[in-house]
């Protein structure tokens, strides 16, 4: 199983009809040969899969990727859960660029990313 290093970036929206690179996440995870999330590789590399969150306007966000029952989030702090950016049937995506993941993001708005890069770790 190999870890890749994924970038996401804001997609376009009502608030941002160009979409924004100054607002994303930028992740590390196992993905399968189709580009999808693997809860073994994640099991065997888990401290590798962090996640840095960050936005024009804020301090940058470090965490972890973490799996949670049949989800992923992504975790700030191993010591509370109401943190957590759950991604939405990210169990059910192809990881590839050009595609889009949505994240549920602290304000509790779901907001949509398009997969700019993945690429090897």
């Amino acid at each position: 199983m190999t870890l890749y290093h994924v970038r996401l970036e804001l997609a376009r929206s009502k608030d941002f009809p160009e979409g924004s690179a100054a607002h994303g996440y930028e992740f590390v995870a196992p993905l399968d040969a189709n580009g999808h999330l693997n809860a073994e590789g994640w099991k065997k590399d888990k401290a590798a899969c962090v996640v840095r969150g960050f936005g024009k306007d804020k301090p940058d966000e470090h965490g972890r990727l973490i799996h949670v029952g049949q989800g992923w989030h992504f975790d700030y702090d191993t010591k509370a859960r109401d943190d957590d950016e759950p991604l939405f049937k990210l169990d059910r995506h192809h990881i590839k660029q050009g595609e889009y993941l949505s994240v549920k993001e602290h304000d509790g708005v779901l907001r949509t990313f398009r997969i700019v890069s993945v690429r090897a770790v």
